[in-house]
């Protein structure tokens, strides 16, 4: 058991280390923040890796547009010690699904947080764009752990006051990669795609730089959530008291909550090596949401195992464990 504790904690420590040898990675950080609540741990893993210099956040946008995700996100930012963090809203057409265990409300109730409502916050397209065309050119990376609602907005979005680019020009300008959990992988129907269809099909059509796939198989096998809400020491935290609420309320999730988002910040920011590789092609998108992967060109990537996925788990086991600097 010391040895498989060792070996836990001497990869989370290469994993920081890596974290202090780069640069910090420019993020827009998109989310359904709420159905799942993988997005909590998603942005914890984020705060935790921008307090390890590792990332720099740009901004924190909400894919769903259910009445307080604004407020979600800002209760996140405030307890990283980050409130200023922008944060945008789908303004159109979009969903409104959120957590049938309450936990959003939960953290609403219990902690600090300035914004109130969603009409405190600005369009997530806007949001996009008064970023983006503020950024060097090809350096920000975009994770999308939601639908891809805002992006496909993005693509179409003509020139404004922040640029007078089209989305489709600023998107090739100022992005590096974007990294999305979503899809099934080589083949399969997965939640982030099919619950806003349309729009992933066009966004993966007409996105002009790498796109990296962290697919539903992945995170599938990665329980977390355990060690944290057994930790004693951790008090008043909204990241917490989400995976203390949720895990009890599915017995799916007897041995720790799928860890799909997670994996897609860890990616991001660290990189896919050592733990998997990369498969590349092209996704296609069915009209009723289900995927297949084309394997001949195309910039698109998904992630295949590399090592055992408890490797991964115990990273990801520590650092939602990360405490406010």
């Amino acid at each position: 058991m010391k040895k498989f504790f060792f070996l836990s904690f001497f990869l989370f420590s290469v994993i920081l280390m890596q974290a202090q040898s780069q640069k910090p990675v420019p993020v827009i950080f998109d989310t359904d923040m709420g159905p799942d609540y993988d997005d909590a741990g998603a942005i914890t893993l984020l705060h935790a890796y921008a307090d390890a210099g590792k990332a720099k956040i740009l901004a924190t946008v909400a894919s769903t547009k259910y009445e307080g995700v604004a407020a979600v996100l800002n209760v996140f930012n405030t307890y990283f010690k980050r409130p200023g963090t922008l944060i945008g809203v789908p303004k159109g057409e979009a969903s409104t699904r959120r957590d049938s265990q309450h936990w959003t409300d939960s953290l609403i109730k219990n902690y600090p947080h300035a914004i109130k409502s969603n009409k405190d916050v600005p369009d997530a397209v806007d949001v996009y764009r008064k970023i983006l065309a503020k950024q060097a050119d090809k350096s920000v990376t975009i994770i999308t752990v939601g639908f891809l609602t805002n992006l496909s907005n993005l693509l179409t979005s003509k020139p404004d006051k922040y640029s007078p680019l089209t989305g489709r020009q600023l998107v090739e300008k100022k992005v590096k990669s974007l990294v999305s959990m979503a899809g099934k992988f080589p083949s399969g129907r997965e939640f982030n795609i099919y619950m806003d269809g349309p729009a992933a099909k066009y966004v993966y059509s007409n996105w002009n730089t790498p796109v990296i796939f962290s697919g539903f198989e992945i995170g599938e096998k990665i329980k977390t959530g355990l060690p944290l809400i057994n930790n004693n020491a951790i008090k008043n935290s909204p990241v917490k008291d989400v995976f203390r609420i949720c895990i009890p309320l599915d017995k799916n999730d007897k041995d720790g909550r799928m860890s799909w988002d997670e994996t897609a910040v860890l990616v991001a920011i660290a990189g896919y090596k050592p733990y998997y590789k990369l498969k590349s092609g092209t996704i296609e998108i069915s009209d009723d949401g289900s995927n297949t992967f084309n394997d001949k060109g195309g910039n698109h990537f998904y992630l295949i195992e590399n090592r055992p996925a408890l490797e991964v788990q115990n990273i990801i086991n520590k650092m939602i464990m990360h405490q406010p600097k």
